[in-house]
């Protein structure tokens, strides 16, 4: 069977390191804001290209966190493209926030030129979520921001390391929201996240807003959360980002392959943004009219895909109360109709890769 996604590949590439500094950490006896949440966030900074980052314990927690202290609360509006993943959607809700969503471009990423159009006198921030690994058109969402005064934060959730413009993805806007779920390219043994900003008050706020509001042991300043990313996910992430250039560029020479290789007329690869590039988190082909079928033909094959996803956060039951229908967002509901991630994973073997280009190749041929 290949998989979808095999994280015990990518453990098995430098499964020594993990063991040693999992052992080094219990056998410290310091488990929560300890010197490797230090360590992580300083070595995270610097390879994103920001001056703070705050470490906490999940992607989601990153999200809301950043748009609560950003004072982005009730009565406020955010723009946020309409087939991201519903965390994303509830990073603004959970503040209160009315998402307004706007059609994806070619790239699977928020269209740029209709997001002027969704601004209204209560919107206060855009969500740029670099979906799949491709990168938003971070010059043109800036420049919008720039002129009606609008916060940006970027979820870089499914996007570690790649760039737009030569520069990484997650230091354009006021903060970069990272998750470190397992599948994600620098992916936790667990749930862990992290904020980074060049802001020194914000990340000190945000430092004190993880741990219930305390910057003194018992001494409260605000209402805060209990989001600490702990010191046994942050040293084996600090194992993880030592290799993450390797990981990224294996899956790079994985897309490139899928890119030359697939040559099935029915199935749309992915495209890069000019300006752009990739860290592959998701390979998504799209196939109009077939991708049930493909599915189901590959299943067969004993090869294992998902979809990234099949309903969008307008459809989905948890937001019914903001009233929208099916056909609201035409681009949005064709992609989840036509969207198919294929097998993409650190330590994926050249004849696996032959399999699944063999498969696709031979649908309906």
């Amino acid at each position: 069977m290949i998989m979808p996604n095999n994280l015990g590949r990518q453990y098995s590439l430098h499964a020594d390191e993990y063991k040693k500094k999992a052992c080094e950490v219990l056998d410290s006896g310091w488990y929560i804001l300890g010197k490797e949440v230090t360590a992580f966030e300083e070595e995270w900074a610097q390879y994103i290209g920001s001056k703070y980052c705050v470490g906490l314990a999940s992607g989601l927690d990153a999200l809301w966190i950043s748009f609560r202290l950003l004072n982005i609360g009730a009565g406020d509006e955010v723009i946020v493209c309409a087939n991201a993943y519903i965390a994303c959607v509830m990073g603004i809700t959970m503040n209160g926030s009315t998402p307004v969503f706007v059609e994806p471009d070619q790239y699977d990423n928020i269209d740029a030129d209709k997001i002027e159009k969704a601004i209204t006198n209560k919107t206060k921030a855009i969500l740029a979520v670099h979906l799949y690994g491709q990168a938003c058109d971070m010059t043109k969402i800036m420049d919008i921001a720039h002129k009606y005064n609008l916060k940006v934060v970027e979820d870089c959730a499914q996007s570690h390391g790649n760039h737009w413009d030569g520069k990484t993805v997650g230091t354009f806007g006021d903060v970069g929201c990272f998750s470190f779920y397992p599948s994600k390219g620098c992916g936790a043994f667990g749930d862990a996240g992290a904020i980074v900003t060049d802001n020194e008050e914000l990340a000190k706020m945000l430092r004190i807003f993880r741990n219930y509001g305390s910057e003194k042991r018992y001494h409260n300043m605000m209402v805060g959360s209990n989001s600490r990313l702990d010191e046994l996910q942050a040293g084996l992430l600090r194992v993880k980002l030592s290799h993450l250039d390797e990981f990224n560029s294996e899956r790079c020479r994985i897309a490139t392959r899928y890119d030359t290789e697939i040559t099935n007329p029915l199935i749309q690869k992915p495209q890069i943004r000019p300006g752009a590039d990739s860290t592959w988190h998701q390979y998504v082909v799209h196939v109009p009219g077939y991708r049930d079928e493909l599915m189901e033909y590959l299943k067969a094959r004993e090869i294992g895909t998902l979809i990234h996803y099949p309903i969008p956060p307008h459809l989905s039951d948890a937001y019914a109360y903001l009233g929208y229908r099916k056909g609201d967002f035409p681009i949005t509901e064709k992609n989840a109709d036509e969207v198919l991630s294929l097998p993409m994973y650190n330590g994926m073997t050249d004849d696996e890769q032959s399999v699944v280009i063999g498969a696709i190749n031979s649908f309906k041929n």
